[in-house]
């Protein structure tokens, strides 16, 4: 798939727009043309952000590889609301294991396709493990970083909500500083999850060398599909991170999973960016610079960050991190970055991130 950026001019909405494009650039949720991997029938909450990318996810991948495909899911929310027993919404070879162990199931899952394909002389059957942020950055960690290190022929592709949602929205190391959940509740003296914890796995399998990373929200599925396939069009082990809103845990009405997702993205809290052999590609400029308010106030599991009791350093702290992310990966065009505050000192920034 080409990334040729399409434009939209309608102001004020978050809608896709696909009146205005012609049918085969439309980006549609169900055809006969899809595979539709994830079909419907799953448990999934309105508006849920993992279902919309792992529909999309699978589905590229499917057409990358002509449909000889297979997937190790971890345990979390994606896996309990499409195959509660007996039944299942996934239409491919699916494989669930245990909590921490999906990359490790995914590598011997590939190492035997390709064993098959060298015995029966076929196009052998390509793997793809998923999980949330909990079993990818928490749980499944060692085995991930030991895939990567082995550079397996696997696609990990992580869908990232923020914390451990399906079990009662307790902390992962992914979820943002200052976020109130089950187990950073916003008290006397602590404003939510602390400031400086928590993994930047990207990055993380960016030092492992492999030979490719992406990072991808829910706001634009184009791209998401455009780096599927191209992660499914190369070997060795590879990684997607996707931004997936999630209703219930961040606080936020059902119909704003995708404003949030874009929010994320063109304030500086999620870059979106890819990269091959750890150095970066490519980057996806924000199109309107939002202050991290924007995103932050809909959501009221940042509520406490607001009223009479806000804290204005917190969300000097918060706003300081995205610029820095906007700085990094050059997030803005030339003409705009100037407008970003230029890096301070040492001293102040040990402070303030």
């Amino acid at each position: 798939m080409q990334d040729t950026p399409i434009r939209f001019y309608q102001t004020g909405t978050f809608t896709v727009g696909n009146r205005l494009l012609s049918p085969e650039q439309r980006s549609i949720q169900s055809s006969k043309e899809r595979n539709n991997s994830l079909n419907s029938g799953h448990r999934a909450c309105q508006g849920c952000g993992e279902a919309l990318g792992a529909r999309y996810a699978i589905d590229a991948a499917m057409r990358a590889t002509d449909g000889r495909l297979a997937a190790a899911n971890a345990t979390g929310c994606l896996e309990v609301f499409s195959t509660p027993y007996p039944e299942s919404s996934w239409r491919l070879p699916w494989f669930h294991s245990l909590f921490g162990n999906a990359p490790a199931v995914a590598t011997g899952m590939a190492a035997a396709f390709k064993v098959k394909a060298q015995k029966d002389g076929r196009p052998m059957v390509r793997v793809v493990a998923q999980g949330g942020d909990g079993g990818t950055t928490d749980i499944g960690f060692g085995c991930l970083s030991g895939m990567f290190e082995r550079n397996d022929d696997v696609l990990y592709i992580c869908y990232d909500n923020g914390a451990y949602m399906n079990t009662g929205v307790q902390r992962s190391s992914a979820t943002p500083p200052a976020a109130r959940t089950a187990t950073t509740m916003p008290v006397q003296g602590y404003d939510g999850n602390p400031f400086g914890q928590g993994k930047n796995v990207p990055l993380i399998a960016m030092a492992h060398g492999i030979p490719y990373v992406a990072t991808a929200t829910v706001a634009d599925l184009r791209d998401l599909e455009r780096k599927v396939e191209k992660a499914m069009s190369m070997h060795g082990a590879r990684y997607i991170h996707i931004l997936v809103p999630c209703p219930l845990g961040w606080g936020v009405a059902s119909s704003r999973t995708v404003e949030m997702a874009r929010l994320a993205m063109e304030t500086g809290v999620f870059p979106v960016f890819e990269a091959e052999y750890g150095e970066v590609t490519g980057v996806k400029k924000i199109r309107h610079l939002h202050p991290v308010e924007d995103y932050l106030k809909p959501q009221k599991r940042f509520a406490h960050l607001f009223g009479k009791r806000a804290n204005p350093e917190v969300l000097a702290r918060l706003q300081a991190i995205c610029d820095r992310n906007i700085r990094k990966f050059g997030l803005l065009a030339d003409d705009e970055a100037d407008d970003i505050p230029a890096p301070i000192e040492a001293a102040e920034r040990a402070k303030l991130v």
